[in-house]
């Protein structure tokens, strides 16, 4: 599988475990926007959430080291809320490979009860927020996380990932 991953979804809904633990099980490349964006700084909050133009920045800082393991032949799996359309066009434009969205989901209430458990909890305000932009861009394969386990849901990932490259 060369491919890319973008795993997105709103705050505390499962989607960096299941990036990092897909990205293990296929040897890829793990790439997490949201430590890519605290670490440039990119993680302003103005308006409505974080500007597009900040979410591109951090592309543009992810990119080399995505192509570098797409050009190698690893597959590189994305993990971030991904909720400005602007951002996923700018990946896909210019990372010129086979690549699949998976948009994971579940209700705001099961998301905030992740959220309590947190070593860090992030704010309800901030989830709330996030929820409702993650969930007004219909983008990708849409799995339900509520009720799964982590395997469960990296074991679907997979099989369709697999399924449409045969």
């Amino acid at each position: 599988m060369n491919c890319f991953i973008i795993i997105r979804g709103p705050a505390a809904v499962g989607k960096s475990t299941v990036a990092k633990r897909l990205a293990e099980r296929i040897d890829g490349e793990f790439i997490t926007f949201d430590k890519v964006m605290a670490d440039n700084h990119l993680d302003k909050i103005e308006g409505d959430g974080i500007s597009t133009g900040n979410f591109v920045k951090a592309n543009s800082i992810v990119l080399p080291t995505a192509l570098e393991a797409l050009r190698s032949g690893r597959s590189v799996v994305f993990d971030g809320c991904f909720y400005r359309m602007g951002q996923i066009e700018d990946l896909l434009k210019k990372l010129p490979f086979k690549h699949y969205i998976f948009t994971l989901y579940a209700s705001l209430e099961e998301c905030l009860k992740r959220n309590d458990k947190r070593q860090n909890p992030i704010k309800q305000k901030e989830i709330e927020q996030v929820y409702k932009l993650v969930k007004s861009l219909k983008v990708g394969i849409n799995i339900d996380t509520t009720g799964k386990g982590i395997n469960e849901v990296i074991v679907k990932i997979m099989k369709i990932c697999s399924k449409d490259s045969s």
